[in-house]
């Protein structure tokens, strides 16, 4: 299936004219997603190749040539985590400060429920590929197009899970025209807002263990969660190397 390109999909009311339509291309992403196919999107901290069914997601490990050790990431908000993550009242506590205080995007690392409905759309193989030791690794607070599509994720109970739009060992891409010819051409919808929010810091989220508080990748906003935890909570974390 050709990849449906945009660079925006705008919208009109009576008094102005909207250059992005995130809701749009949100409904476009997600079903060509849950029609097995595959989607580029652009998230605050870079770019995402996104699927929900097994041979999207094995389609994507492949194409990306990712080391058996790499897991991938789930889409997340509010709702979801407190549907999947099993945290004490400190590890909500650090969650809420993060994600709603400071208004910061994280890569959250927390146990979860195991078997939940919303994984009904994956295979044992693909859960494994997904989840470490009991834990799930998900991308929460990562802007407006991300917030909508894990509100459909949500409210239609399908899990959505992928990695980062590179050939491995390239790196995040920020804009969508960095994007490699190899990876857009797997891409049933590829949806281009051009430099995303966070381009500056040059790296994707920050991944923190919400329990251990372990920093599992320095990236994106990492000195302002370093600089909240050790503010409310009296947690240093190791300084950026």
């Amino acid at each position: 299936m050709p990849a449906s390109f945009a660079t925006a999909t705008f919208a009109l009311n009576d008094s102005q004219m909207a250059v992005l339509d995130p809701q749009l291309d949100a409904q476009r992403a997600f079903d060509a997603i849950r029609a097995g196919g595959i989607a580029i999107m652009p998230m605050d901290v870079g770019y995402s190749l996104i699927g929900g069914r097994p041979a999207a997601l094995a389609r994507i490990f492949d194409t990306k040539r990712r080391a058996p050790s790499k897991l991938n990431a789930m889409l997340g908000n509010d709702a979801i985590a407190r549907d999947l993550y099993q945290l004490s009242t400190r590890g909500w506590e650090v969650y809420e400060a993060i994600t709603q205080d400071y208004d910061l995007p994280l890569g959250a690392v927390a146990p979860y429920r195991v078997g939940h409905t919303m994984f009904n759309n994956l295979d044992a193989d693909t859960i494994a590929r997904s989840t470490k030791s009991g834990t799930l690794l998900m991308l929460v607070n990562a802007g407006r197009l991300h917030a909508k599509i894990t509100r459909l994720s949500h409210a239609h109970q399908f899990a959505l899970f992928g990695s980062s739009a590179n050939l491995s060992l390239s790196g995040t891409k920020f804009d969508g025209q960095d994007i490699e010819s190899a990876i857009k051409a797997i891409a049933d919808v590829v949806i281009d807002y051009g430099l995303v929010k966070y381009h500056p810091w040059r790296a994707s989220s920050t991944i923190l263990n919400l329990e251990t508080l372990e920093v599992v990748r320095i990236g994106a906003c990492y000195e302002n969660l370093e600089s909240l935890l050790k503010r409310h909570f009296g947690v240093t974390l190791p300084a950026r190397r």
